[in-house]
């Protein structure tokens, strides 16, 4: 398992077996689509302009599964909704067997020199010996995607946690990724990392990921403060602070859940 997915042409790319998901081992879990979709969205924006712009809002819409053992090939197509010299929005539909599976919005954001007023009132992230020993994110018997993320993991109370993950295989095989479109390629995870009830209980899998990000990672590890909450009509909201290697804050996520009594 060299990487998560392998590049087959510019729009054009195959599931590797490491992002079999954690539902069934027929579908792909979809933490690492979401970072080919960021990465996606930045080879193109590459490939049309020189000026760097960062992502600071994607969001992206989840229309369904993807059976990885009818297909293995995901197909994508860009398009730019709101071209701009500053800011622009570009739309990605990334399809799987002629249908799309997640549709996603980003606006991207011309950078400026700001290091003088950068700060946050966030509060700090604990570190990951304060989380207990290294453990993987699930259990021998675990396949595909979660099997191969190392994690420091604690949580308090039924719908709050604390995390660090790290991805133990690089987003694309041969091709560099951005810090931003690594981290994203994790995120989605969160949705299982403060979980608010036992997952015998229910399944809560999200809808969507909308995610913020004001600052470029650095470092290996991710961190998550991360919250769930249900409501009483079958819908969830999970939120997660993110925060890099050093301790900074960079960004947050919210998923919608979608809470389904087993």
């Amino acid at each position: 398992m060299p990487a998560y997915f392998e590049r087959l042409s510019d729009a054009r790319f195959r599931i590797e077996d490491a992002v079999r998901g954690s539902w069934s081992p027929n579908d792909a879990h979809i933490a690492p689509v979401l970072g080919l979709v960021a990465h996606i969205v930045e080879s193109d924006r590459d490939r049309r302009r020189s000026d760097g712009l960062q992502i600071g809002r994607i969001a992206f819409d989840i229309f369904g599964t993807m059976d990885t053992t009818v297909s293995e090939i995901l197909d994508a197509d860009v398009r730019i909704v709101r071209a701009g010299r500053t800011i622009e929005l570009v739309e990605v539909a990334l399809t799987h067997r002629d249908r799309i599976s997640v549709l996603a919005h980003a606006w991207l954001m011309h950078p400026f020199d700001t290091a003088h007023l950068a700060g946050s009132g966030a509060a700090p992230m604990p570190g990951r010996e304060a989380l207990g020993d290294e453990s993987p994110m699930a259990s021998d018997k675990s396949f595909g995607f979660v099997s191969t993320i190392d994690m420091h993991r604690k949580s308090d109370k039924p719908g709050h946690g604390w995390a660090w993950l790290r991805p133990q295989l690089p987003l694309l095989e041969g091709e560099r990724v951005s810090p931003t479109a690594r981290a994203l390629g994790v995120v989605d995870v969160a949705n299982g990392i403060g979980p608010l009830i036992d997952p015998r209980l229910a399944t809560y899998p999200n809808i969507d990921l909308t995610a913020h990000v004001f600052a470029e990672p650095k470092g290996d590890w991710i961190g998550f403060e991360t919250t769930a909450s249900f409501g009483p009509t079958g819908m969830g909201l999970t939120s997660s602070n993110l925060y890099d290697e050093e301790g900074s804050l960079f960004g947050g996520i919210q998923q919608m859940n979608t809470v389904r009594p087993r």
